[in-house]
């Protein structure tokens, strides 16, 4: 098993927004096997104060959540100076290429369907991004 992914203040936090509970704890136990520590949200709301609470490192966001979705979670964290370089992967079942352009167009740093993409895939889009966290 790998060791704990870091950063200089400790292990890379990834916050799984997603109201899929199966899907979230299958990503949360791939990805702590990876060596990340894993945040967990199931709304859009529980979601942005995650974020200005625990600061992650990563966000893995779903776009159809309860309270607020995906689109206007992105929309407030770029506008929010303080968090606005937080990398997010927007995981999502919407696939048209209006949502995909629309997710890159507010500051997606990749847009992956889930019909498209399997568990491994996903957790090596975390390791991609995790590793240009790592430098900061």
């Amino acid at each position: 098993m790998p060791g704990t992914i870091k950063t200089e203040s400790g292990a890379i936090k990834v916050l799984i927004a997603e109201d899929d509970k199966f899907l979230k704890n299958v990503l949360k136990s791939k990805l702590t096997a990876e060596g990340f520590q894993i945040l967990m949200t199931s709304d859009g709301v529980e979601t942005m104060e995650m974020v200005a609470k625990e600061k992650p490192d990563i966000l893995l966001l779903d776009i159809i959540m309860p309270r607020k979705n995906g689109f206007d979670v992105l929309e407030e964290i770029r506008l929010n100076a303080q968090i606005r370089d937080l990398p997010v992967i927007i995981l999502s079942n919407l696939g048209q290429d209006e949502d995909v352009k629309r997710g890159l167009a507010l500051g997606a740093v990749d847009f992956l369907i889930k019909s498209d993409h399997s568990l491994s895939e996903v957790v090596d889009k975390v390791k991609l991004y995790a590793a240009t966290t790592k430098k900061k």
